[in-house]
């Protein structure tokens, strides 16, 4: 896909759904090389950040991040990004020490669904392309730098709902997603739709909220950026003219009177006697 035709309909879909903030376009790159030089980085500053907040920084400054294991603090998910060369008993041990889950058996099961990911000759391709990056790049889809694997939109329910109708019209990829209110944005938001082809929603989670100032209201979806635009034509379709739309259209109460509240009923009374 043209990166000149996902950028105008970045623009698009931001105008269509009234988005607080600007999609991100998330490219993984293989070498330093890639990374453009208007794309800022971390480590050149001599600083360190979130994957979660390079995408606050593209969605709510416009800003271009790159970021590779050099620059991200969140070593566990360089290492589930596998920018990072770690065994799965030290990733587990990282994860009890932090205290997240009950006890180690929690930790293990969890990365045992993971690594679920890499079962067959899909999953070994599927490694295989996780390995061979070593960052990414991520930008506001409408100027962003390099063509987008992912596109990570971030709204409100309703804003969601447009974007999983939109995505399930044709039911040729329904979206389902499992949750644990960890790695959300960065894994299940911008490498799960690059790696699986398939879109995830997002409940941000822990270091989302605490670290990339992630709103209590605001959900996210990570839609692979092949799918962009069938989703952007399909926008507002379901159900046709009976689509709730864009500023959502609500049912309005019928049949009222003075008498739904004592006040009101009270006013109503005085109001006729002292005509």
């Amino acid at each position: 896909m043209a990166l000149e035709t996902l950028k105008k309909l970045g623009e698009e879909l931001y105008a269509k759904l009234h988005l607080p903030t600007y999609p991100v376009a998330v490219t993984y790159i293989k070498s330093e090389d890639e990374i453009p030089e208007q794309a800022l980085r971390p480590s050149a500053m001599g600083q360190k950040m979130a994957l979660c907040q390079a995408f606050t920084n593209a969605r709510s400054w416009g800003a271009h991040t790159a970021m590779t294991e050099k620059d991200n603090l969140c070593v566990p998910s360089s290492a589930m990004h596998k920018w990072i060369n770690v065994t799965d008993e030290e990733f587990v041990e990282s994860q009890v020490r932090q205290g997240w889950h009950i006890d180690r058996q929690a930790e293990m099961n969890r990365l045992a669904v993971f690594n679920h990911l890499f079962n067959g000759e899909e999953g070994r391709k599927r490694l295989e392309t996780m390995k061979s990056r070593i960052g990414f790049v991520c930008s506001p889809l409408q100027n962003a730098l390099l063509e987008p694997d992912t596109i990570l939109v971030f709204g409100n329910g309703v804003h969601t709902t447009h974007l999983i109708q939109a995505l399930c019209y044709d039911y040729t990829s329904p979206v389902f997603s499992a949750f644990e209110g960890f790695g959300e944005s960065c894994a299940k938001g911008g490498l799960l739709p690059f790696v699986t082809g398939r879109p995830q929603l997002v409940l941000p989670g822990m270091g989302d909220r605490a670290f990339a100032g992630i709103a209590p209201d605001e959900l996210a979806m990570g839609i692979p950026a092949s799918m962009f635009p069938k989703m952007m034509e399909h926008m507002f379709k379901s159900g046709g003219f009976m689509n709730i739309g864009m500023p959502f259209k609500t049912m309005m109460p019928s049949g009222m009177s003075e008498s739904i509240t004592p006040g009101f009923a009270y006013l109503r009374e005085r109001a006729e006697k002292n005509k």
